[in-house]
């Protein structure tokens, strides 16, 4: 990874870059609104990747309760709800250290579970995600207004855990 790449929380200025990315990157899109209402809500989960000193990316991550996918116990889940890094530059690391840094701001809230909906074609996303230690959970039905498909793909904290033992 490169001295000039950083993430960063995301600020309310930054509002016009990250709905950019959103609209250049992906088929899903949404109203500045909805942005700002995930950045209220979990500050420390809705991230900004600087390269060069412009945004190339974004994450945004919300914390809901409910019941453990791993178990039958009450818990806090983190559901990455969009990331995206703009198409001239993946492939370097970008989205990996994202989603990564996203993990820990809502391991910060206090999730123990992550979750996250991807289109079945997005093959290169799930690759990451897989590598994350993400795994499909189930299949989504019709899941995206366009009608296709998303996999539903989960990671306990403990992997996480893990992981970070063994890079350092």
């Amino acid at each position: 990874m490169n001295d000039s790449f950083s993430v960063r929380q995301f600020h309310p200025d930054d509002i016009k870059q990250v709905v950019s990315i959103n609209q250049r990157c992906l088929p899903e899109n949404y109203p500045d609104q909805f942005f700002m209402g995930l950045h209220y809500h979990a500050p420390k989960a809705f991230l900004v990747a600087e390269y060069e000193e412009e945004i190339i990316g974004y994450i945004m991550c919300r914390i809901e309760r409910g019941i453990s996918g791993f178990g039958r116990m009450p818990v806090k889940k983190g559901h990455i709800v969009s990331v995206a890094v703009l198409q001239t530059l993946r492939h370097k690391g970008f989205g990996k250290a994202l989603i990564t840094a996203g993990m820990e701001g809502m391991m910060g809230y206090g999730a123990t579970e992550f979750f996250l909906e991807v289109r079945k074609t997005n093959e290169e996303a799930i690759g990451v995600y897989e590598k994350l230690g993400y795994s499909v959970r189930r299949v989504l039905r019709g899941y995206y207004r366009d009608g296709e498909d998303a996999y539903l793909m989960v990671k306990k904290e403990e992997v996480i855990q893990e992981e970070g033992a063994t890079d350092e």
